[in-house]
């Protein structure tokens, strides 16, 4: 074997001499070094010099096993196909049902929940604060009469539910689980995912509520319900997507996500809980952005940076506790509203890359959605890409088609070594909790937002359409989304109604309770539900919580 690569480094450096250079001196590159956005250097040309050595099984494995850089299942796509998990909300509930039920009749195979910003942060329609955002960046959900009809007619125990809530993220899902309840689903048949990742929002999104420590604690009283009452839920979907969409780097999207993942597990086993007995319930979610190579080789690292922490860190006894489970999004900031179609080209390119890169659920980008929230026949098209590369493309039908490339291979491991590189710079710290307190991924976040910017300012990286190949003759849309205008008076309207006719002793008594609770140090999930069930709304109970654990303010 050494006397093979020793013919091949001959024969490499034997090519750049006698057949490079003469064509570098007449035809020198485009530039000096070619990097990936994490500034990993790609090579001229990748040989098995740049391929794993003896250790092969232990850096690779097959598909569904250890350590899932292949996959974390044996068939992959070939068994079934992953997801299809189209994000949909705006205005009420009424008006995204019927577009849930619309990308349900088109071959959606899950649904995704956006909420407007007041239910993000946890206010009611009717707060002063929330007066010009009910209903825009997504549905407004004010009590489990909203969260009813948002999902009529939606049989929840066949169609898996995905919802991205944070900091109000408890009493959202329980709200779910009285919503299926009253429609006669057990909730232990619910299936879905909570995003309950708070931790992400003090650094690169900001709809958080409380101080970290009780928002973390509020984090494991999910954990410890959920494996009891809703054993097939999704506790939480740790986010590298926002991470990403704030600047990131694709190095630091994952070493924060997974530096934000192992903060979340301490805590949980802290409270007492066994790590195998709440790890096979925690997912991720990540972004898809444009470099090809460097998306699916980050995917591929995530699964091995994975195994090895719940392996190493936290002595994962079953395979289960090891896999890493992820949904994936396309980059919404790749989207341009200049020439807006070339944004499909954009999202087929990114969703390619998941698959290839093995998610397991995926999200398409609709083209118009740097210019409004997508329309019906946008949100169509990001569904069809979908399934073109299902059903037409072939690359479902072998596991993990890119591995054992040379370049795949070198690639991934370089991301691999830049993200443990990372993580044991926050463990240097103290762990994420005390690098978010003291600004750390922040200001790493933004450093690379800004240098990502300077590039593209500067015509060094190139967005067709905006600053390569521009049109001057091209003409902007004039369709797309418009919200109704009414959608916050008829929204108020409604919650007014159900406050008059619902049972005012009893959420009085659900709200002393839930106090009394958050006080006492108590889950918190059992006087949450009593509030949900007797029509209390997610301003009520998040004003209970407010006065008892304080509001959180960004110190830098």
């Amino acid at each position: 074997m050494s006397d093979d690569r020793e013919r091949l480094a001959e024969a490499v450096r034997l090519w750049e001499q006698q057949i490079l250079r003469p064509v570098l001196a007449r035809f020198p590159e485009r530039r000096e070094h070619f990097l990936t956005s994490s500034a990993l250097e790609m090579k001229r040309v990748y040989t098995p010099l740049d391929a794993p050595g003896e250790d092969h099984l232990a850096r690779l494995g097959l598909p569904g096993e250890a350590p899932f850089t292949r996959g974390i299942q044996p068939t992959m796509y070939r068994g079934r196909s992953w997801t299809m998990r189209q994000y949909a909300g705006f205005g009420s509930c009424l008006e995204t049902n019927q577009r849930f039920r619309y990308l349900l009749s088109q071959g959606q195979t899950g649904l995704s929940v956006a909420f407007d910003l007041p239910t993000q942060m946890g206010y009611d329609s009717d707060n002063p604060l929330a007066v010009g955002e009910v209903g825009r960046t997504g549905v407004a959900i004010d009590t489990l009469d909203d969260m009813e009809s948002l999902f009529a007619g939606i049989p929840l125990d066949k169609v898996s539910v995905s919802m991205t809530i944070n900091a109000p993220a408890a009493i959202l899902m329980l709200m779910l689980v009285a919503a299926a309840e009253k429609s006669g689903v057990d909730p232990k048949q619910l299936t879905g995912t909570i995003q309950n990742d708070v931790l992400k929002e003090y650094m690169a999104r900001g709809t958080y509520i409380f101080p970290p420590a009780p928002s973390m604690k509020i984090v494991t009283d999910i954990f410890a319900w959920c494996r009891a009452e809703t054993p097939r839920w999704n506790t939480i979907s740790i986010s590298g997507y926002h991470i990403r969409e704030a600047g990131s780097t694709a190095v630091q999207e994952l070493a924060f996500t997974f530096a934000d993942a192992i903060a979340y597990c301490q805590a949980a086993v802290a409270a007492g809980l066994d790590f195998d007995k709440f790890a096979g319930r925690l997912s991720f979610f990540f972004n898809v952005h444009n470099n090809f190579l460097e998306e699916i080789a980050k995917f591929r690292a995530a699964r091995r940076v994975w195994h090895r922490v719940c392996t190493e860190r936290f002595g994962a006894k079953s395979a289960e506790s090891a896999k890493l489970r992820f949904h994936s999004q396309t980059a919404g900031s790749t989207l341009t509203a200049q020439e807006p179609l070339n944004n499909v080209v954009r999202v087929a390119l990114q969703a390619l890359a998941a698959v290839l890169g093995g998610t397991q659920s995926l999200h398409t980008n609709s083209f118009d959605e740097a210019l409004a929230l997508p329309t019906a026949e946008a949100a169509r098209l990001a569904l069809r890409t979908q399934q073109v590369i299902a059903e037409e493309s072939g690359v479902c039908d072998t596991v993990d088609p890119l591995g054992g490339s040379w370049a795949m291979e070198s690639l991934t491991d370089a991301i691999e070594a830049a993200v443990w590189e990372e993580i044991e710079r926050i463990d240097a710290m103290g762990g994420m909790v005390r690098a978010i307190e003291e600004g750390y991924p922040q200001r790493r976040i933004e450093a690379s937002a800004y240098a990502a910017q300077q590039e593209i300012d500067a015509g060094r990286t190139g967005v067709v359409g905006v600053n390569r190949y521009v049109d001057a003759a091209s003409v902007a849309p004039t369709g797309g989304f418009h919200l109704r205008p009414e959608v916050e008076t008829e929204q108020r309207a409604r919650l007014a109604a159900l406050r008059a006719r619902r049972d005012g002793a009893a959420v009085a008594a659900s709200l002393n309770a839930l106090e009394a609770a958050a006080r006492a140090g108590d889950n918190l999930m059992p006087a949450l539900l009593a509030g949900v069930r007797a029509y209390a709304s997610v301003g009520e109970m998040c004003d209970v919580l407010r006065c008892v654990y304080g509001i959180h303010h960004e110190s830098i």
